[in-house]
């Protein structure tokens, strides 16, 4: 059995990486959200570090280690890999320092992510995109780091990083003026949350601390169950400031110390949240940034009456997203239905499909003969959208009585992705 000491962020290093941060930032706001606690019967608080000057709060960790390196370490420059907020935080670092970087992103990585990298970094950044995922591109940044002898910034996986991270807890504290019972923090490599954790086992060790993680990306959650670090085999990119393939040892290791519990959320469900934070807050959030108040349906017992903090983790979303995010929440929430239909081979088919089978509420959103030739006598791809979930039982039992010949693609994965992509 080892007796080596395991690193766990002190208070006297979070202090002192606030101190830093004075250099450069200014403390985001914590705000209460009067639909929120409406909503969950609490008094649910939003730290808003999508307000934060890379509209993330990466550039916490990222400063902070950039700034603790040395004159020969910066004088070789620096490299890092991200799917987008650590990479502008350390760009953003790099152009306020004056130090060289090479920053790899995955070729898979929003437009709009790129071009801010670009223009935080301005001359002292060279952006690389490398292989569909942060593991590849991050597996490339490093053996650019071995080649040309440059410093690795990593995202989460280092002392300094997560001691920045954690300077946002540090913040929570000082702006609340009543005791916090549960803080819901997003993890993707888990730096924010071991940092945050950190703080409240330190400072406030009776506030419940809870990690989100995106269902087609959750390592920590495996990992905690398998009892060490474990990859993902694949993972679903879509929350891309959360999706990651391996959590960082360091931060495992913290992580199963300060977290209270991991909850898992829906892709669609954070969709869901994009979308209704916009309609009724006017706040514009990256999939990532919706994770922590996605998670609140799944504690909804639990915090009644509570005081609760979800941090807002970034904004950076390209709005060319927004459909897809739509559809994504359609889906989750029972009101889009895909099907392929083989009507009847009579005149006046479809006719009779829209005049008898479809409700009064019920719209037609997709449309589409399979077939390039002979097309009329071919399968249809029908998307349908309903105005409520419990529509579905009404308009499949019609679709019986009139006997219609379909497929339900929602409930087949390998054909829906065939079909609808």
């Amino acid at each position: 059995m080892s007796n080596e000491k395991r690193y766990f962020p002190a208070m006297n290093d979070v202090m002192a990486a606030e101190h830093t941060l004075r250099e450069l930032l200014t403390p985001t706001p914590m705000m209460h959200n009067r639909n929120l606690s409406e909503r969950y019967g609490a008094e649910v608080m939003l730290k808003r570090e999508d307000l934060q000057m890379v509209r993330s709060y990466k550039i916490r960790g990222a400063y902070n280690m950039i700034r603790s390196l040395s004159e020969e370490q910066t004088a070789r420059g620096i490299v890092c890999a991200s799917a987008g907020n650590h990479a502008q935080g350390v760009a953003l670092s790099c152009n306020r320092l004056g130090i060289v970087g090479k920053i790899f992103m995955p070729v898979t990585t929003p437009k709009q992510k790129i071009n801010q990298v670009k223009m935080f970094g301005g001359e002292f950044v060279e952006v690389v995109l490398a292989g569909d995922t942060f593991d590849q591109a991050n597996a490339a940044a490093e053996q650019a780091c071995e080649d040309e002898g440059k410093t690795f910034i990593p995202p989460f996986n280092d002392a300094k990083i997560i001691e920045g991270q954690g300077t946002v807890g540090l913040e929570i504290l000082q702006q609340s003026n009543m005791p916090i019972d549960y803080v819901f923090v997003p993890i993707g490599g888990g730096g924010l949350a071991s940092g945050v954790g950190a703080v409240f086992s330190q400072m406030s060790p009776q506030t419940k601390i809870i990690g989100v993680e995106p269902a087609g990306a959750a390592g920590m959650k495996l990992s905690f169950e398998r009892g060490e670090v474990t990859t993902l085999d694949s993972i679903e990119k879509f929350v891309d400031g959360a999706a990651v393939q391996r959590v960082g040892d360091l931060t495992f290791d913290i992580c199963r110390e300060v977290l209270d519990d991991i909850v898992v959320v829906p892709e669609g469900k954070v969709c869901t949240t994009i979308l209704e934070l916009y309609n009724f807050d006017a706040i514009v959030v990256e999939p990532a940034g919706a994770l922590s108040i996605s998670a609140l349906d799944y504690y909804r017992e639990q915090i009644k009456g509570k005081n609760v903090v979800c941090v807002v983790s970034g904004s950076n979303n390209d709005i060319v997203r927004m459909e897809d995010i739509k559809e994504r929440s359609l889906l989750f929430e029972g009101l889009k239905h895909y099907f392929v239909v083989r009507f009847p081979q009579r005149a006046g088919a479809l006719h009779n499909f829209v005049k008898n089978v479809l409700g009064p509420n019920d719209d037609i959103t997709y449309f589409e003969y399979k077939k390039k030739t002979n097309r009329e006598k071919g399968p249809v791809l029908i998307g349908i959208e309903l105005q409520n979930p419990d529509d579905f039982a009404g308009l499949t039992q019609r679709m019986h009585e009139h006997c219609i010949d379909y497929q339900y693609l929602n409930a087949n994965p390998t054909l829906f992705e065939l079909l609808i992509g």
